[in-house]
């Protein structure tokens, strides 16, 4: 073979390419929220490094994306509305569709949000559900049925509330018949009337990992995501999840580039890998969340597949609410959190 020819061909390789060998992504998720080896596996397949730093709550994520004006992170994972708040502040790269190789294997009902529609910065990383975890050996199931069960005062002391606005004033404002998406004053001022009466049951606000308290015993009961009790239940098959009989809250986790990322490339690398069907899987048989990529189902075991804290029903996604932007009621929102949690 002529060496010439194989010298040019190699040499057009390579400058097609792109050159990953010096390169790190940085990425801003949440805790527990990623599996190691999944980051492990995309290093050994790409070349590219990653640094990963976490966050325990949205308010913590914004603060310090406004803070550094965006710059530092390439992939950041914001929930819902919180999408629309880093794209109205100019802070997120509008996404390059063309780019992203699995997008037409995406969940459709799950896309087009409010928060971010037709999905320009923004694309699903999981979704998932708050509702009530206990522990059966200590709290008897058959009087935890709803929202309004956790104020009863036999559980003060043992309480759990997630530390994220949304969820807890969320809870409140489906006790008074209201949208978890209100910006109604009065509406607003009724949910947090009504939490300063559940303050006395609550031991522990906790959005870094809300499971453990439930393990260790530290609570017995309280609010947890559908992935965590998941979770939970693995190390203590004890532990119970109910979707209350008023309505779960339902919520979006996304995939975001910032603006002023310095290796976008990389980042739409890493997506790529991330919406493999078998990398789906494994997010979902590690973290217990649902996933956009519909072809994960034909990587998992039926018991996973079938599982209703996973994958709640039909019935319980009817009865649900998604969380959504709440406009210029953020602000109201945020102060009565404050005052909650003095």
């Amino acid at each position: 073979m002529n060496k010439t020819l194989v010298a040019s061909a190699l040499i057009g390789l390579l400058s097609s390419s792109p050159v990953w060998a010096s390169t790190t992504l940085n990425i801003y998720n949440w805790s527990e929220y990623l599996p190691q080896s999944l980051i492990e596996e995309f290093t050994k397949e790409t070349g590219i490094k990653v640094n990963y730093a976490t966050f325990e709550s949205n308010e913590t994520m914004y603060a310090k994306m406004k803070l550094i004006d965006g710059e530092g992170y390439d992939i950041v994972v914001p929930s819902t509305y919180y999408v629309a708040k880093l794209a109205s502040d100019g802070l997120l790269h509008p996404l390059d569709k063309s780019k992203i190789d699995s997008f037409a294997q995406l969940d459709t009902s799950i896309l087009n949000q409010s928060f971010d529609p037709n999905n320009t910065y923004s694309l699903p990383y999981m979704w998932g559900s708050t509702a009530i975890g206990y522990n059966s050996e200590v709290i008897d199931g058959s009087k935890l049925t709803g929202w309004a069960d956790l104020w009863n005062s036999e559980y003060a002391g043992q309480l759990l509330l997630t530390d994220d606005v949304r969820d807890v004033m969320g809870m409140a404002l489906i006790l008074g018949g209201h949208s978890v998406n209100t910006q109604d004053p009065a509406e607003l001022k009724q949910a947090y009337e009504r939490l300063t009466l559940l303050k006395p049951n609550v031991t522990v606000f906790n959005s870094d990992a809300p499971h453990v308290p439930l393990i260790t015993g530290e609570v017995n009961v309280g609010m947890q995501w559908n992935g965590t009790a998941y979770r939970a239940q693995q190390e203590n098959p004890a532990i119970r999840f109910v979707y209350p009989q008023e309505g779960a809250i339902f919520w979006m986790d996304n995939i975001v580039i910032p603006e002023k990322a310095q290796n976008k490339e990389a980042a739409y690398a890493f997506i790529n890998f991330l919406l493999e069907p078998e990398n789906q899987a494994t997010v979902v048989k590690e973290i217990g969340y649902a996933v956009p990529n519909l072809q994960a189902l034909d990587h998992l075991p039926s018991e996973i597949r079938n599982s209703e804290i996973i994958f709640p029903s039909a019935e319980v996604k009817q009865k649900g609410q998604f969380l959504g932007s709440v406009g210029g009621a953020v602000g109201l929102y945020e102060r009565y959190w404050m005052e909650l949690k003095k």
